[in-house]
């Protein structure tokens, strides 16, 4: 039988660095409705859902929602692998894709890879993703990160994980302390010390330090820049975005000042909540 492959959009309004910019206008329509529908173009997943929070500031986005029949779900504030894990679990999903509400060029393509990685028959894995933070390397830019694992594998860690950025940021549990292998210039694998099967997937050239996420005033800025030159279009391929920027490379200017947040970057307010995680 077929796995039902579900990818869940995460997203907030009371973002730490720019609150309100999930719904924030790029070319005529929301940010989360950018990453919403570039997300349903992958061929591989069979649902699409946006998982946003109970809290009152997300009200506007659970309202949008509705109103644009995109499928929601509301969670935990600050757990967002519980918030995952719910709406897999509703969802009835067997493959769970993680994907950013700010990462407006978010590409079907590049998700497709992912997914496979996790259902190939050939050499089956828990975890795959196109990006770990340090000390792993990323190849593709910063903002068409794509992670997915196994509603198993999901389970296991939302019983078990406890630090506050295994909550927070879902799935670094499964990849902690994990040594990987080059398989070749593409792809690299491994098992973590937890005992899962890790894949990470890269692109030939690395342009990982390219910022193509949305987390500032000045990213929010590119980002509107960019959609303004396809001229409505939103279909654009990554590699089409990657043709224009090396055309236009005063474009990436807007934004090169920006500092990425890390893997240890947990939200303070998550912490002094002290919600119980389980």
């Amino acid at each position: 039988m077929k796995p039902k492959i579900v990818a869940i959009i995460q997203g907030r309004m009371s973002s730490s660095r720019l609150p309100g910019k999930i719904l924030a206008d790029i070319g005529g329509q929301p940010m989360l409705s950018r990453v919403y529908i570039r997300t349903s173009r992958a061929t591989t997943l069979d649902e699409v859902i946006f998982a946003t929070t109970t809290d009152a500031s997300d009200d506007p986005v659970a309202e949008y929602c509705d109103f644009s029949g995109i499928p929601f779900t509301r969670g935990s504030l600050f757990d967002v692998l519980d918030r995952y894990y719910q709406t897999a679990l509703q969802a009835q999903a067997d493959v769970v894709v993680r994907i950013t509400a700010d990462c407006p060029v978010i590409d079907p393509e590049l998700i497709d890879n992912v997914v496979r990685a996790v259902t190939s028959q050939q050499s089956p894995v828990d975890f795959a993703a196109n990006r770990l933070p340090p000390p792993w390397t990323r190849t593709y830019p910063i903002g068409l990160d794509v992670e997915a694992c196994t509603f198993k594998a999901l389970t296991k860690a939302w019983k078990e994980a406890k630090e506050p950025h295994h909550r927070e940021h879902v799935m670094p549990y499964f990849y902690d302390g994990v040594k990987l292998i080059t398989d070749n210039r593409l792809l690299h694998t491994g098992t973590s010390p937890r005992g899962y099967n890790i894949a990470l997937l890269h692109h030939i050239t690395d342009f990982g330090d390219y910022r193509w996420t949305v987390d500032t005033p000045e990213d929010l800025e590119f980002m509107r820049r960019v959609y303004s030159r396809f001229n409505g279009r939103d279909d654009f391929t990554w590699k089409e975005l990657l043709d224009l920027v090396h055309d236009e490379p005063e474009l990436m200017k807007i934004n090169a000042g920006v500092e990425h947040k890390t893997l240890k970057d947990v939200d303070k307010r998550a912490l002094n909540k002290k919600q119980h995680l389980g």
